[in-house]
């Protein structure tokens, strides 16, 4: 759609704060609460909504995210559109919530499905992988034996004797395909007994083992299980300096900025034959919805952030164990 062609619009935010079931724990520390920014679009009696995680590991905060969104509120007057939000806003949080709140105006304006708009495949049910939080062997062991008839789990590693943990995880649950995310937690000096414990363990994929602008070691490693980058990895323009070191990566929408460039960025990485993980950051199922666009074309899938919450919004996704659904219309898109 054309500048030219969009109606002025009306732009506001807000700050939520939804709790999480016990607390979420990763490398660099524990949570107990989701804080998300939800942006609203309206134009012509219709509404559009996004949601993004503020992320402190790139030096965001929630007021700072609130801030970057409603800064822009005079430009919707103007007439901003999806186009020319791609180089109004930087990439991260604050851009991915008004993204997508644009494609869900867009797609309730023209009475269409968002994938149908952008001409893209419909997406369907599949597999979320479901997430066991860091803590001691005999924690994660317990927290997976509960949560071992779901078939496949992200183990956060990324503490002193992940061999140990590792092991207590599998014997926990014998069936499940596992799935590591060290959160850049590892070292060069351990990381090729880390990647042998996890193969040993019958991991299928590792993310994110060493911190990002720190991981030339990939290169130089025996690496016996495939290696998906996160932190590494934000959008197109760093995908060519992932060769040799990686062999998937995780898209986030947050890190992309928004639907748009995460999409761009799904149909590169296959041109380059790499893995795609769609991941998340723990929040609600609007942040969710516009992440199952790229599920389609993902090896695995990480869309759990609703199930970690004491309580998700209403008329969230549907998750019938670990299979989630397309979201409906008045939840998105």
């Amino acid at each position: 759609m054309s500048r030219s062609a969009v109606a002025p619009a009306r732009l506001t935010a807000r700050i939520e704060k939804w709790p999480i079931a016990g607390a979420f724990t990763i490398s660099r520390g524990a949570k107990t609460e989701a804080v998300v920014v939800v942006a609203e679009i309206s134009r012509d009696g219709f509404t559009g909504r996004g949601e993004c995680v503020p992320y402190a590991r790139y030096g965001e905060t929630p007021d700072a995210t609130l801030a970057a969104i409603l800064a822009i509120q005079d430009r919707f007057t103007a007439g901003l559109d999806r186009e020319a939000l791609q180089s109004a806003m930087p990439a991260g949080a604050a851009r991915n919530a008004v993204d997508c709140a644009l494609l869900d105006l867009d797609a309730k304006s023209q009475g269409l499905r968002v994938w149908d708009m952008l001409k893209r495949p419909a997406p369907r049910a599949c597999t979320t992988a479901y997430t066991i939080s860091l803590g001691t062997p005999e924690a994660m062991a317990s927290a997976t034996a509960k949560a071992a008839y779901r078939p496949l789990l992200k183990i956060k590693l990324g503490s002193d004797d992940d061999a140990s943990r590792i092991q207590a995880v599998r014997k926990a649950a014998p069936e499940c395909e596992l799935i590591v995310d060290a959160n850049e937690a590892w070292t060069p000096a351990n990381i090729e007994a880390n990647l042998d414990a996890c193969h040993n363990a019958g991991v299928t994929l590792i993310e994110q083992p060493l911190p990002a602008g720190a991981d030339d070691a990939l290169m130089h490693v025996h690496r016996p299980i495939a290696v998906c980058a996160d932190e590494s990895v934000h959008g197109l323009s760093s995908l060519e300096t992932l060769r040799g070191r990686y062999d998937a990566i995780n898209i986030k929408l947050d890190k992309t900025g928004g639907l748009t460039e995460a999409l761009a960025m799904a149909d590169a990485a296959r041109a380059m034959d790499l893995e795609i993980m769609i991941g998340c950051m723990v929040a609600t199922s609007l942040a969710m919805a516009p992440a199952m666009l790229i599920a389609r074309q993902a090896r695995f899938v990480d869309l759990d952030g609703p199930l970690l919450l004491a309580h998700d919004r209403d008329g969230g996704l549907r998750y019938d164990e670990s299979t989630v659904y397309p979201p409906e219309a008045t939840l998105w898109g």
